[in-house]
């Protein structure tokens, strides 16, 4: 890896760093010495993750949130997943059109990337593009998510501060509202707030919080906004230092991200092994095989069980 190239993402080049993410994003085959390479220089940005149901305005807190930070004069990066296009593999929505406050602002990095099928709407490209954001010298990265409502915690696990956004129409749904999502918040945002309904949806989530305390000592809140005119916002980002402060001073943070690394040294041998386990030998035994598994001769389990043992490396 050049060594010229890899000073240009640290001094915040904006084509290195665009260059940089489409390398982890196709899997290029430096992304990995490039990932290696900057590693040391990563730990300074914080992470905020956002995520919500459809329609609830994460691109519009996203955008607000980053304009607020850069009035603050920080740098700011925004990974915005989407949904992956099923034709072409990429980001459906395209959030970058619907961040017209920072767009063209030169201290904010802004990418959307597909799911590409990542349950937890974060794919593990862009916990890597979050790294290549934070070694470039953002000092927030916002982590905007699809928010399909499955396997949360990848948000969570990827986050500092993790904030579910709402809208006074979940109040109806919130008491049988899936637990995962209600126990990765640090806090709710009630965004869409001078919509009918809005107390009473505040008054349904802090229910359902009472009796979930989180597992960490922190009390989440419930801050209410609308967006599209800029309310609330200060309140949001004032949380966010609220919640840092609380994770630093308690020395949680320190083990957050401890847990974070323990998670992708995880998913790394993991995809490593799957990768070295299905060589052609064992998926022509799979595909041999599976005949007898519909036939109702041989169980998954059995085949799973074969390969294993009999076809080590």
């Amino acid at each position: 890896m050049n060594h010229s190239y890899i000073e240009k993402i640290l001094k915040g080049d904006r084509v290195a760093i665009a260059r940089a993410i489409s390398m982890v994003e196709n899997e290029h085959p430096g992304s990995l010495t490039l990932l290696k390479s900057i590693y040391p220089n990563t730990g300074n940005a914080y992470r905020v993750g956002i995520t919500g149901p459809p329609g609830a305005g994460k691109s519009t807190i996203t955008n607000k949130l980053a304009k607020y930070y850069r009035s603050e004069n920080k740098r700011v990066g925004i990974i915005a997943v989407d949904p992956t296009s099923p034709f072409t593999g990429g980001a459906l929505l395209g959030d970058r059109v619907r961040m017209t406050d920072v767009e063209l602002d030169e201290g904010v990095f802004i990418r959307s990337m597909a799911s590409r099928g990542s349950l937890g709407g974060l794919s593990k490209k862009a916990k890597e593009a979050a790294d290549v954001l934070d070694a470039s010298g953002c000092d927030i990265i916002l982590l905007e998510t699809v928010g399909v409502g499955q396997s949360e915690l990848d948000i969570a696990r990827a986050s500092d501060t993790t904030i579910v956004v709402l809208v006074p129409e979940s109040g109806d749904s919130i008491q049988a509202m899936k637990a995962g999502l209600m126990e990765i918040a640090d806090f709710f945002v009630l965004n869409k707030s001078d919509r009918a309904g809005a107390e009473q949806a505040v008054m349904s989530i802090k229910m359902v919080l009472n009796f979930k305390p989180k597992h960490d000592g922190w009390t989440p809140d419930v801050i209410q906004t609308t967006a599209n005119e800029g309310r609330g916002i200060v309140e949001v980002a004032n949380k966010i230092s609220e919640h840092s402060a609380y994770l630093t001073n308690s020395k949680l943070l320190g083990h957050k991200r401890a847990d974070r690394i323990i998670e992708r040294i995880r998913e790394l041998i993991g995809e490593q092994l799957r990768i070295e386990f299905w060589n052609e030998e064992r998926n022509k035994i799979l595909h041999q095989k599976i005949e007898d598994v519909i036939a109702f001769k041989e169980t998954p389990f059995d085949v799973a069980e074969y390969l294993l043992k009999y076809y080590k490396k």
